[in-house]
């Protein structure tokens, strides 16, 4: 068990102090106290009570319970597969792997139940796991069934000869038949639940090439292809060019004219070099149901 201690220079609420000195959520402060583990001057105290200066405030915090996901039994769609890789069309609203709170029903669940091997370089909860995509972004993913196809398809991506590509489906008119964006993406200071194009010095290199596909009365499709993998890149680039993807209720438009369980984003191509063979190959998955529905809507716009 690790104690963290800290004396109050204000006046404050406990749990709100306590988060911003121990880097603990404001969540799991309340849960600590409502176990009891929070102390006010060596008495148990609430998470919404108010300290005064000068006053002590003790968490006490049990050691992380060892995790692993577990295999589930979940429909999922394998493209290819042999004794160093996989390729999975990931469906909408799927998780890739278990994060805080979220230890079932994901990717990675569905993975350890169909195949009978996955490297362990990123661990219990990430096994096979070389990169990702949002929940709510369908399309190709590649999996390492050993560690030395892991580093070998991490390196790819790291040196830019693994290629992805996405279709998404945007809001208004792009007017450039082509384009390269190149900014620094981090955490939106305004808002820890988004990233955000950020001033030069902050932030992680990210550049995002993109062409238009298609122009519509009032959308465009256009086709992404990723320089760099930063969370939530092409999603966050496409807000930067004044054309968020359609449906991204986090980085869209707040009022969507269709109703979908998440942004028109598919990551529909995916281009690498095999680990053992060497051989060059090439992947991609058609654009989901939901998605060509839309399409044919604007298309009559």
């Amino acid at each position: 068990m690790e104690s963290k201690q800290f004396v109050a220079e204000g006046s404050f609420r406990v749990d709100v102090f306590l988060s911003e000195k121990s880097g603990l959520t404001r969540s799991a402060v309340k849960k600590l106290a409502d176990e009891g583990r929070v102390f006010l001057d060596g008495r148990p105290v609430k998470a919404g009570e108010m300290m005064k200066a000068g006053q002590t405030v003790l968490a006490e915090i049990p050691d992380p319970i060892p995790i692993a996901a577990k295999p589930e039994d979940i429909p999922i769609e394998i493209l290819y597969e042999d004794d160093d890789l996989a390729v999975v069309n990931k469906a909408q609203g799927m998780t890739v792997h278990a994060g805080a709170g979220n230890y079932e029903g994901t990717l990675v669940n569905a993975l350890l139940y169909r195949l009978k091997n996955l490297s362990g370089i990123n661990g219990e909860l990430r096994p096979g796991i070389v990169h990702r995509i949002d929940k709510d972004t369908s399309g190709l993913l590649v999996v390492a069934k050993n560690d030395s196809a892991h580093l070998s398809l991490s390196a790819q991506i790291q040196n830019k000869t693994c290629r992805r590509e996405y279709l998404a489906l945007l809001e208004g008119v792009v007017k450039e038949p082509m384009g390269r964006i190149v900014t620094q993406i981090g955490r939106d200071p305004k808002d820890r639940l988004k990233m955000a194009v950020l001033p030069a010095g902050q932030g992680r290199y990210a550049e995002t090439e993109y062409f238009v596909e298609e122009r519509f009365a009032k959308n465009t499709l256009v086709r992404f292809a990723l320089k760099t993998g930063r969370t939530h890149q092409i999603r966050v680039h496409a807000k930067y060019l004044g054309h968020p993807v359609v449906g991204d209720r986090l980085y869209g438009y707040k009022n969507q004219r269709f109703t979908l369980e998440g942004q028109l984003l598919h990551a529909y191509k995916l281009e690498l070099t095999h680990p053992t063979t060497g051989e060059r190959m090439t992947f991609t998955a058609p654009l989901p149901d939901y998605f060509t529905r839309i399409l044919e809507i604007v298309q009559r716009d």
